[in-house]
């Protein structure tokens, strides 16, 4: 499930749109009612509305200890407190967050397949391309692909951004997975029923698509392997 959007260090507090009202606690009760200790979970980003990795502490304090099981989070584009890796993997040490891990040019074992991934990105409706940063995402996702494919299990993608939306593609990641065994690819960033049908679902090219966004599956985890 992506884009928990937690409010806890910055008091900014999703549930002034349709559909989130109290959506921490939805988020809360949810997850804890599908997910056990012994499982894991992949958050795609959008984590905290927090400015900082400091700020983020009461997010991160939420997600650990109030939310079963482990958890891996990669960044969305909203998530301006990420920082270096180093920086990251530091802070959850220090507070004791051991149940997180981050997801950035790497890929976890999980359950027989490989959880790897990144943010993406994707234009809107007649903006210009960002070429740095569509080259930088894919040579992210590259990185993490290869990181997979060398466990020997099957890749399984989770990206921010959806890499099909409307009538346009990230052409620069839908390469790179196809460099690769990718079947299976979950992102989130879409949010409200408007948008909803935009974002491509179901099989194209061999890989099956589907959306997590917390508001879209009515901020319920959904089952990607037993």
């Amino acid at each position: 499930m992506g884009d928990l959007h937690l409010p806890f260090g910055r008091q900014k507090p999703m549930d002034i749109f349709g559909g989130w009202e109290n959506y921490t606690e939805r988020i809360e009760k949810n997850w804890n009612s599908v997910v056990g200790e012994d499982d894991c979970v992949v958050i795609p980003g959008d984590i905290s509305w927090a400015m900082s990795i400091e700020e983020a502490l009461p997010d991160f304090e939420f997600i650990s200890r109030r939310l079963r099981g482990r958890k891996i989070i990669s960044k969305g584009n909203h998530d301006y407190w990420w920082t270096t890796l180093k920086k990251m993997n530091g802070f959850l040490q220090t507070n004791g967050f051991d149940n997180i891990r981050i997801l950035h040019n790497n890929a976890f074992e999980e359950c027989g397949i490989a959880i790897c991934g990144t943010r993406g990105w994707i234009n809107d409706d007649g903006e210009p391309q960002d070429e740095l940063v569509l080259l930088r995402e894919a040579g992210r996702m590259d990185a993490s692909l290869k990181a997979a494919v060398s466990t020997g299990l099957e890749p399984v993608v989770f990206i921010h951004y959806p890499p099909i939306y409307g009538n346009e593609q990230n052409d620069y990641i839908l390469d790179v997975m196809s460099k690769y065994p990718v079947k299976r690819c979950f992102y989130g960033h879409v949010h409200g029923a408007p948008c909803f049908p935009k974002a491509f679902q179901g099989e194209r090219d061999g890989i099956t698509y589907r959306m997590v966004s917390a508001d879209y599956v009515k901020f319920t985890p959904v089952l990607v392997q037993e």
